[in-house]
């Protein structure tokens, strides 16, 4: 057995300690128990060969991933902060740990306070910034919980225990102290309003927001109307920081590069770069960062191009994740959605692909084969974050996969003339007015489709959905493309 093979197994099962331990907690007497026997294997396995010694090391990393939930969940039981929830008005002081998320009528501001950080909702103004030193009057409170979401589970996960409802908010310093990852980062905000105020002098709503989204995944700026038209009409995910999103995205980079006559490997150095800007220009968020590893960890599959090797860095990937934070597995959404988009792009897609090349092989262009492959990269995701998606959120859309067809093709050109209109206006107005105008006619196309599709037969809404029928679900699929990758194996990969 190889290497590379052992530390796959070893991953996976340190994945599935952490999966065990945050569905059932383990006693105490079973701990001791795996932790004795896969001492006595790996011991064992020196004097008997038909013992494996990975097998010893596999149980030991199942326990590994079970205590580092256990780890995480003592810290969360013992945060300071949060013994304070629900005992009345305190005060207070602490230093804004990143931007504001301004909406409509008010705005969510992360404020680190010792080794803590409290989540405050307050009025749309005044303005407050990063790094900014505040002073807080009023009730730390439980984030909520329902039978439909738990928002202390949501919260949770980024670290957070304790909100605070429209408290007293006094600005006490504005003289802001850096070290070198606060600086850049001040400055990478910096720029990212800019690009946002250029985009809002260039186009009106819903362009504007669309626009936002797309290039900073930024919605709050968003009105309740399109949000429901973009879930309607399954084209949520394109204004998004998301492993989907980004997985998605990258795959048309690497077409549209490839199609420029770009050779595969300088396609794919190009990609890894456009996507390490577009995370940091959206302002570092959890969701972009996992996003962006996911989708770096999908591009890099591609370069080794063997199934075997992209398994292996996902596993990877995936444990470094949950070692940082093991509640993602289970309360982080856009994780679930991230890992299992990257498994339908290795596993599904070029099944899909060459299917499809078999019923258009007298068709030799190179755009022919560009839109096959984004109709197999969206089909191929969609397929495997389905059922999650719909377990989540209750919604199936109809018109998804038609809609996803005519909108993925310009997201590429919709980024690239965006992030031209938006840095051009920055420093001139009349060039970027010149420069929005492709840009405008590609962002009413993209609400013409969302206008025309959004209707209410176009999706279905399914409530209480068991987890048993999630299993079920993901099991038919993996059942479906393992037995298809076997038996077209030799004409399909």
């Amino acid at each position: 057995m190889t290497s590379s093979k052992i530390l796959f197994f070893i991953c996976l099962s340190f994945v599935a300690g952490v999966l065990l331990e945050s569905l059932i907690k383990i006693p105490q007497v079973f701990i001791w128990g795996i932790l004795f026997l896969g001492i006595i294997v790996v011991f064992a396995s020196f004097f008997v060969k038909r013992i494996s010694f990975v097998l010893g090391f596999c149980l030991l990393f199942l326990l590994i991933g079970i205590l580092r939930v256990q780890v995480s969940e003592f810290s969360i039981l013992n945060n300071k902060l949060s013994k304070f929830n629900g005992r009345g008005d305190v005060v207070l002081t602490g230093v804004i740990s990143n931007e504001p998320d301004v909406r409509d009528t008010f705005q969510k501001i992360k404020v680190k306070i010792a080794d803590s950080t409290v989540l405050i909702i307050t009025k749309k103004y005044p303005e407050y910034n990063y790094l900014d030193k505040v002073k807080l009057t009023g009730s730390l409170e439980t984030p909520s919980e329902t039978e439909d979401f738990s928002y202390k589970n949501y919260l949770m996960k980024d670290g957070i225990y304790s909100v605070m409802n429209f408290p007293k908010v006094e600005v006490v310093s504005q003289k802001h102290e850096y070290d070198v990852f606060s600086y850049l980062y001040e400055k990478v905000l910096f720029l990212k309003q800019k690009i946002r105020q250029s985009i809002q002098n260039n186009f009106l709503p819903p362009q504007s927001s669309i626009l936002e989204g797309t290039i900073l995944g930024d919605n709050g700026a968003m009105t309740n109307d399109l949000k429901s038209k973009l879930n309607i009409t399954g084209l949520r995910h394109v204004i998004a920081v998301s492993g989907t999103h980004v997985v998605i995205l990258s795959s048309i980079i690497i077409l549209a590069l490839l199609a420029m006559g770009l050779w595969r490997g300088q396609a794919f150095y190009i990609t890894i770069i456009f996507v390490c800007v577009y995370i940091v220009l959206t302002g570092l968020p959890p969701s972009g960062v996992r996003a962006g590893i996911m989708g770096g960890t999908f591009l890099l599959s591609q370069k080794f191009g063997r199934q075997s090797m992209s398994s292996r860095l996902i596993a990877i990937a995936c444990s470094i994740m949950l070692l940082i934070n093991p509640l993602l597995l289970i309360y982080d959404v856009g994780f679930q959605l991230s890992f299992l988009a990257v498994l339908g792009l290795i596993y599904l897609e070029p099944l899909i692909k060459n299917f499809i090349k078999l019923f258009t092989k007298k068709f030799k262009e190179k755009s022919v084969d560009n839109l096959i492959g984004i109709v197999s990269t969206t089909f191929a995701a969609q397929i495997f974050t389905l059922p999650i998606m719909v377990y989540n959120f209750g919604n199936i859309s109809f018109v998804a996969p038609i809609t996803n067809l005519l909108v993925l093709p310009i997201v590429y050109w919709l980024m690239i003339f965006g992030f031209l209109t938006s840095v051009a206006g920055i420093f001139s107005s009349a060039l970027g007015w010149i420069l929005s105008i492709p840009c405008w006619l590609l962002l009413t196309y993209f609400v013409k489709v969302i206008d025309f599709f959004s209707q209410p037969w176009a999706m279905k809404t399914i409530q209480n959905i068991h987890w048993f029928w999630l299993v079920v679900c993901y099991l038919v699929i993996v059942f479906i493309t393992g037995y298809l990758n076997r038996k077209y194996k030799q004409n399909f990969v």
